[in-house]
């Protein structure tokens, strides 16, 4: 395949990125060994932040083509890792940011930043789990290797219904974790049950300044929000649990004292996705393939077309959507 492809082009505008649906031709590809047909992408809250480019800097690269998610099929190769049909998977490694990403029908990348499609999965469930579910599989490893085990007691998911919580309320449950599932919309609850939560934490319990050191509650947890959020649930972590911690959605800071970790053992994961090593980045999409309900999978997925990418990245900043966004990139 070759000629012209549509995509959303980034662009510099007195010092700000604006971003049009154009079309483009052979030049605009970024550099890399592998050409690809881009069949889906997603939308990640960092693609929220790439877009809206007036409000951000996450693309630092222009012009180029937002979107830290991609799946498609091998259209040429000049590395002997791929060849022509194969379907690959990308996340992270700054596409996106640095290098042209995945809101685009054609696109070019690196050969070791490719992940080759797990079997069992569609190119499309790929990208229904993207970055955000990615993230969360990678949190569940860390509190297993933690020795947070099923039998260990109840593991709370902050920002639940979000991308990132979202599988990883999916996933514990069906590995046999007790879930509890947070959130400040009281109209997801059917929704995290649906998911396998077995109880509901109102993110207003979490989210006022606490004690220090509070009851201990649960045995670990997984947090996609931090600030005063992840300081509350450190506080209430059971002696010798551990928290796996992935997000800033309600800020960067942490306003936690050492009571935690030197009285109870507590251990603070820190999960980073982008730049996850090739040996742990395919063991967590073998085990996506493997530990993560499709059918559940399927039901936090709604797919939306190429046209639809602004309105689904405005409505994310505002923690408006449920779950995962796919993003055809030929609808």
């Amino acid at each position: 395949m070759s000629g012209n492809f549509k995509a959303w082009w980034a662009t510099d505008s007195d010092g700000k990125a604006s971003v049009d649906l154009t079309e483009l031709g052979e030049d605009a590809l970024p550099e890399g060994e592998v050409t690809i047909a881009v069949k889906y992408s997603t939308v990640n809250y960092k693609d929220g932040l790439a877009f809206q480019g007036n409000k951000s800097k996450i693309m630092r690269n222009l012009p180029m083509a937002p979107g830290i998610d991609y799946a498609g099929v091998v259209e040429a190769s000049d590395s002997p890792a791929f060849k022509a049909g194969d379907e690959v998977v990308l996340t992270g490694w700054g596409v996106g940011e640095n290098h042209s990403g995945g809101y685009a029908q054609r696109t070019r990348a690196k050969a070791d930043w490719l992940v080759r499609k797990p079997d069992g999965l569609s190119l499309q469930q790929t990208m229904a789990i993207g970055t955000a579910g990615f993230t969360a599989m990678l949190c569940v490893m860390m509190l297993e290797r933690a020795g947070v085990g099923p039998d260990s007691g109840e593991v709370v998911v902050t920002g639940a219904a979000g991308g990132v919580g979202s599988v990883a309320v999916a996933v514990l449950a069906k590995l046999g974790y007790t879930v509890a599932a947070s959130t400040g919309r009281e109209a997801e609850h059917d929704y995290l049950r649906g998911l396998g939560a077995a109880s509901i934490v109102p993110r207003e319990e979490l989210s006022e300044g606490g004690r220090p050191l509070g009851k201990e509650r649960w045995a670990g947890g997984v947090d996609t929000v931090g600030s005063q959020i992840l300081a509350n649930v450190l506080a209430g972590i059971k002696y010798d649990g551990a928290v796996a911690a992935c997000g800033l959605a309600a800020g960067f800071d942490l306003p936690v004292t050492v009571m935690p970790f030197i009285l109870r053992g507590v251990c603070l994961l820190g999960v980073e996705s982008v730049y996850c090593p090739q040996p742990k980045r395919s063991e967590a999409w073998a085990r996506l393939a493997g530990d993560l309900p499709l059918d559940k999978l399927d039901a936090m997925t709604a797919v939306r077309g190429m046209a639809d990418v602004p309105e689904v990245t405005a409505a994310i900043l505002k923690g408006q959507v449920r779950g995962r966004t796919v993003i055809d990139l030929n609808a």
